[in-house]
């Protein structure tokens, strides 16, 4: 069986750490000064925002271990290493989005029916903390997100929390100079809404990586049309394509030959193979069965 792989990512080794234990301290702060302005001004608004904050602090903590594990080497019984930790570490930062998100509308509501008065001036001050620090923290983690999915779910909490802030503070205005207090809990429902929408598309592209889905801009018809296109090779079936991090498609596949050929010739003709996957389909990790004459079921998807 014919083996061989490519890499084209950046230097994810080079990552240290830093700017995302900056940004831990940072909402933690926050998180504390909140609960604090929630509790005696009575805002329920800024309140969900600490507990989004609080949240926040949780996931980042998994971000940060979940990076440092993954650079962890493989060994005999994790042959893969912990590649996938950061995955996971996004998985369950979406979901947690998604579970406080419902958790928020529901005290929202509630609120809403029965609105109380509310010291808006330790709401706009809080508020402005929050934006301040949520604003820097994002600042730190943008170029990151970019390259990754798990730096990607710490960025998202902090850019809704600075966002929920904002929204906190308009709020406040609205309280402190018109005494719109039913306000807060229409700000808590927006950003209950706007944090299930996000959570949902990160926690939808993390389950199919977690569940070996076949990468959305993969098509396995055109793999077989691409690959059937090179001498001696009769069909390619029994395809199956994953991705297994950031950094990593993997892809392992029966090809039929149209000959009996040598295993130098295979070699060569495997090298044609995987240089056509990477190119075309970025595919960077390529499994090759070869086969001639085999009575086997040459659909190109077989349930193992």
């Amino acid at each position: 069986m014919g083996h061989n792989h490519r890499h084209n990512h950046a230097d994810h080794h080079s990552y240290k750490g830093k700017n995302l234990l900056i940004a831990i301290l940072l909402n933690l702060l926050i998180t504390i000064a909140q609960v604090i302005g929630g509790f005696v001004s009575s805002s329920i608004s800024l309140l969900s925002d600490a507990l989004h904050n609080l949240s926040d602090v949780i996931s980042l903590i998994v971000s940060f271990i979940a990076a440092k594990l993954s650079r962890k080497s493989a060994s005999l019984d994790r042959t893969f290493g912990f590649k996938r930790a950061e995955i996971m570490a996004a998985f369950v930062n979406a979901a947690g989005l998604v579970i406080i998100a419902i958790f928020l509308i529901k005290e929202a509501i509630e609120r809403f029916t029965t609105p109380i008065e509310i010291n808006s001036n330790i709401v706009i001050w809080m508020s402005l903390i929050g934006i301040a620090a949520n604003g820097f923290s994002v600042w730190l983690l943008r170029d990151e997100s970019k390259k990754n999915m798990n730096m990607k779910s710490a960025y998202l909490h902090l850019f809704t929390d600075m966002l929920a802030s904002i929204a906190v503070l308009i709020g406040g205005i609205l309280m402190k100079f018109y005494e719109l207090f039913w306000v807060d809990s229409l700000l808590t429902f927006v950003i209950a809404v706007y944090l299930i929408f996000v959570g949902y598309d990160l926690l939808k592209s993390s389950f199919k990586v977690l569940m070996l889905f076949t990468p959305d801009n993969i098509a396995i018809q055109a793999i077989v049309k691409e690959v059937q296109k090179i001498d001696q090779v009769d069909n390619i079936h029994h395809i199956h394509v994953w991705q297994l991090n950031e950094e990593e498609i993997h892809l392992e596949a029966h090809v039929d030959f149209t000959s009996d050929i040598s295993l130098s010739r295979f070699n060569e003709i495997h090298l044609l193979i995987e240089h056509t996957l990477f190119e075309k389909f970025n595919i960077n990790h390529v499994n090759i069965q070869p086969e001639f004459g085999r009575q086997d079921s040459k659909d190109i998807i077989i349930q193992d």
